[in-house]
Formats: C-alpha cells, sequence, structure tokens
C-alpha cells in the first residue's frame, strides 16, 4: 500500500514552510558544492518574479536538480523516481525537508499526475525531466509524449531550462567526473496563452526543441584520467564481432570477443587503438547498436542465452524499502525473457522467470540498476560496477515490438 504521506488524495497541503526555509538555508551550500563538483554556470533566471513555473529540463547528471535551484528561486518540487522513494530512513528525510513528487518509470502514474496537480493548483513550482532517463548516447533523447496534455492541465507558465555540457563532464556510463565546458540555463518560456492554442504535437515540438542538445559533437576538452572507464555500461554490440562483452580501464574499452581496444579522446572522439573503428562518438555507436537490435529476431534465441550475469536480486516496496531475495545470482538473458537461478548456476531450472510478455515495463535507473515491472511488482537486479543493465531493457522492448502489431516499432525502452 502506498504511504499515505505520497497520495494525491491526501488532504493536507504538500506545500509546507519548512520547505521554503530549508531551501533558503541549504540552497547556498549545495549551490556551492555543485560548482566546485562540477565547475558548472547555471544562470539565473531572473524574470522569474513570484509565479510558479513548470520547469521542464533535458536529463544530463544525476545533479540536474541543483543546476535548476541554482537558476530558480524558492523551493522547487521535483519529479522523482519512486526509487529514491524506496530506501527507508533517508527517503523519510528526503519527503519531510523539499518533499519531492514520486513517480513509477515506464508504468503509466495517475498518482503522480494528482499530485502534480494538487501542488500547482497550491502555488508551486515544478521541475520534472521529460525524457524521464539520462541520455546515454550524449542526445536529448525519446520525451514522453503525454507532457503537453500535462501541461495544459496544469496551466503553468513553462519555462525550458538547458544543461548543456553534462554529458561530456559526467556520461551516464561513468562514475567519474571530468572538468570542461558547463552550463545551464532557461532557454525559453511559453506562456498558457500561447500553448492552450497548440495542439499537443506543436507543443511537444517546442517543447523538444528547446531542450534539444547534441553533444555527439567536439565542443572543449574533458580532461580526466579516467575517460573510457564504465563505458561497457552503455555498449553490448561490438561492429566486428555482433553481440559482446567490454571491459574499460583509464582512456580504452576492450571487446573481450575480438579483443579491438578503442580509446575515449578528451574531445569526446573516439579512437581505435591499434586498428580503425567505425563511429566517431558514442552517439554513433548507441546509434548502430540500436539498429542491430531492431534487425534481430529475439524469437529465434529463447534456448540458450544471449547474455549472463551475476547480481543481486530485490523487491521493491514502493515508497519504504528494498527487499534483498538473493544476493550474486545467475542473470540469464534471452530473447523473450529473463531467467534467475539462486545458488548453482548449473542448476537445470531456473528459480524465477520474467518472461516479458509479462513484464509491463522495464527500466534502468542511475547508471545501471534494472527495474522489471511484473505483475504489479517491482524487481531489482543490481550488478557489479560494469553491469550493463541497458541491454535488458532494449531487448525487453525489442520484443514487445516484434510481437506486437507495431512490428517495425523502433522505440527500445529509453
Amino acid at each position: 500500500m502506498e504511504n499515505d504521506s505520497l497520495s494525491a488524495g491526501n488532504r493536507s497541503p504538500w506545500i509546507k514552510k519548512r520547505h521554503g526555509i530549508i531551501r533558503l538555508i541549504f540552497g547556498p551550500v549545495v549551490a556551492m558544492f555543485t560548482r566546485l563538483l562540477y565547475g558548472i554556470r547555471a544562470e539565473r533566471f531572473k524574470e522569474q518574479g513570484s509565479r510558479p513555473y513548470l520547469i521542464l529540463y533535458n536529463h544530463q547528471t544525476p545533479f540536474d536538480q541543483f543546476y535548476v535551484m541554482m537558476s530558480f528561486r524558492g523551493p522547487v518540487y521535483y519529479v522523482a523516481s519512486e526509487d529514491i522513494f524506496s530506501i527507508g530512513w533517508a527517503a523519510s528525510l528526503l519527503r519531510w525537508a523539499v518533499a519531492p513528487i514520486p513517480i513509477k518509470k515506464q508504468a503509466a502514474d495517475v498518482n503522480a499526475v494528482r499530485l502534480m496537480m494538487k501542488v500547482a493548483k497550491e502555488g508551486g513550482t515544478i521541475a520534472l525531466a521529460p525524457e524521464g532517463n539520462r541520455t546515454y548516447s550524449g542526445k536529448t533523447e525519446y520525451m514522453i509524449p503525454t507532457i503537453a496534455r500535462l501541461a495544459k492541465k496544469m496551466k503553468l507558465p513553462i519555462a525550458l531550462y538547458r544543461i548543456e555540457g553534462g554529458y561530456g563532464v559526467q556520461p551516464r556510463w561513468s562514475d567519474g567526473i571530468r572538468k570542461g565546458p558547463f552550463r545551464s540555463f532557461v532557454s525559453e518560456v511559453i506562456e498558457p496563452e500561447q500553448y492552450l492554442k497548440m495542439t499537443d504535437e506543436a507543443l511537444m515540438d517546442a517543447i523538444r526543441e528547446g531542450l534539444y542538445v547534441n553533444e555527439a559533437e567536439t565542443d572543449g576538452r574533458y580532461r580526466s584520467k579516467k575517460k573510457a572507464e564504465y563505458l561497457e555500461r552503455a555498449v553490448y554490440v561490438c561492429p566486428f564481432c555482433g553481440f559482446s562483452v567490454f571491459k574499460s580501464s583509464g582512456d580504452r574499452i576492450e571487446c573481450t570477443g575480438c579483443h579491438r581496444k578503442i580509446l575515449y579522446g578528451e574531445d569526446k572522439r573516439l579512437r581505435g587503438d591499434g586498428s580503425e573503428f567505425p563511429f566517431a562518438y558514442v552517439n554513433d555507436w548507441y546509434e548502430y547498436q540500436k539498429n542491430y537490435v531492431n534487425a534481430f529476431d529475439p524469437l529465434d534465441h529463447t534456448e540458450e542465452p544471449l547474455f549472463t550475469d551475476s547480481a543481486d536480486l530485490y523487491e521493491v516496496i514502493p515508497y519504504k524499502r528494498k527487499r534483498i531475495i538473493c544476493e550474486n545470482t545467475n542473470i540469464r538473458l534471452y530473447g523473450d525473457r529473463v531467467e534467475i537461478r539462486e545458488g548453482d548456476p548449473a542448476k537445470d531450472s531456473p528459480d524465477r522467470i520474467f518472461p516479458f510478455k509479462k513484464v509491463s515495463g522495464a527500466t534502468v535507473l542511475g547508471r545501471n540498476k534494472l527495474n522489471l515491472y511484473y505483475d504489479s511488482e517491482i524487481f531489482q537486479i543490481k550488478g557489479g560496477r560494469r553491469f550493463n543493465a541497458l541491454k535488458y531493457v532494449n531487448f525487453c522492448y525489442r520484443y514487445k515490438n516484434r510481437v506486437s502489431e507495431e512490428e517495425n516499432g523502433e522505440f527500445l525502452g529509453l
């Protein structure tokens, strides 16, 4: 059962006086820490005035909400993944201090919409990322098309907040932070009297255009001694030998199948180490990988696993905690399902099976946690630091596209 304090049916106001006090006291400290850590130049939104806004921002780093805070005055109510609400006492403290609005990724969440409407009616400023996921490629990715309808319901002025350089500073697949050009700012404000005259499609086009960033180019130098580390969280298709496993170290990543090595430079360019490499940037590789998966028939690969991993399996009890089910278990990915073998991975039959036809949604949380939404339950698979959760999401949606009437659908879940 959902926590009462997170229910839209709760009659107590969402906005509390303490939220403004906490923002006033701790905001400058967080801003100073963020500038020192990331070197970002977050431009103040001088035209804010006293009006509440719906802030829409492109999603590049784990700290995007802090950049928004640095540009806007007063408390901002962020729409956040349910994962942060399932971490025990820390989640309770977070709810008390800043009251983020919880939403279930990759699932229709009517309660989240109701909470946003509630905050808007109380005069609060709301911030959310229409992508719902941080970019793996450096480009602003797929945006949830229902954002336009939601914005029209709230009738708040829309502030399009663009973050540029975040992918260069900290790609989603990386743990490290690089030093390089980085800024964020309000690129455009769309007033209610403007967008209420627009079709939903036209408004979505305006949102996409205002937030679009393509960092698959050389736009500065991003310095680090570990530029390529954990790129294997984002790539699992080798242009030379197909589905593969990669291993990175320093500024290099190597395919364990054909043993070709690729360098990741300060300019974000990819270069072959000792041989030619066909892609200039991670985005080029990422697009090739998506096309490769979309040309793949998952129904031809249901007997032998495509990939195997070792990971921990949790049950997520929404808005409360996570319950460990098994540790260091064997995870097998097939074209139509995920299998879990606890204990001995050589056992004949799996302990758990998650057939994709019964999985309502799959998503990556953070850098490499996998959530499967299955039979009204949420299961989380958390592997080691090199675990690639992206492939599970991609294969799940490739299967769904293959067996549905949208056989040629290309959306792979992110």
